[in-house]
């Protein structure tokens, strides 16, 4: 319900990923219950997610449906987490604003009349206006780091190649080689960015994605206080 307030006012929500109430009864019936049990999560448009799709802001992806969940979605189900809806982005991803012909323009929830800064800027609207607590955006030059700062938000890009991006968009854009496009958090609080870290660095992310390094979640470097 948040979540359609808020994109009623700033345009934010492109897709509700159906299924999500399925998942959530399916979830009340399993004796474990995973680090993110029961949290819905918002994702970025350009990640796939069965069935939907994952359009990039272009029209010539619309009518390419997704046939399978990418493997960050599948680690965030197996943790207990509900994606339960894609967020906007600008056209291409390459921008720091959050629009396109498709879905249009996406406000800063903070102020209309600004820009809520891309290219995850849906996520940062989604969450800074209350209707998401956590979302997974992702980033090459700034694209979930701009939007947490225009959003008054916390976000992490990763170090490269720390969490899967297979298969998404990042597959085919051999042209950003030089810089590594990672996905990632993006909260109102660090302890959350945190604890999705603690949830993805888990041995389903490193079966499914072998190419993964399989290094867990360092809990004592966080609990030191140091600069993350």
């Amino acid at each position: 319900g948040e979540a359609l307030e808020v994109t009623r006012e700033v345009n934010c929500v492109i897709d509700f990923i159906h299924g999500c109430e399925d998942q959530l009864q399916n979830l009340k019936k399993q004796k474990e219950k995973g680090l993110l049990y029961g949290i819905p999560i918002s994702i970025k448009d350009h990640i796939n997610c069965k069935g939907h799709v994952s359009s990039g802001g272009m029209v010539k992806f619309l009518g390419q449906v997704k046939e399978e969940d990418s493997v960050i979605v599948q680690v965030l189900k197996s943790q207990g987490a509900i994606p339960f809806v894609k967020t906007n982005i600008p056209q291409t991803m390459i921008n720091y604003d959050c629009s396109n012909l498709i879905f249009g323009q996406t406000l800063n929830p903070l102020n209309h009349q600004k820009s809520p800064g891309g290219s995850s800027g849906g996520e940062g609207a989604l969450i800074a206006g209350g209707g998401s607590i956590l979302g997974i955006g992702s980033d090459v030059a700034g694209s979930i780091r701009l939007p947490s700062s225009f959003c008054g938000l916390c976000g992490l890009k990763p170090t490269g190649n720390r969490i899967s991006t297979s298969p998404s968009a990042y597959n085919n854009r051999t042209f950003v080689l030089a810089v590594t496009g990672m996905m990632g958090p993006m909260a109102r609080d660090v302890d959350s960015l945190a604890l999705c870290m603690k949830a993805l660095l888990c041995e389903e992310m490193f079966r499914l994605d072998p190419t993964v390094p399989p290094i867990p979640f360092d809990e004592e470097v966080r609990l030191r206080g140091n600069p993350m």
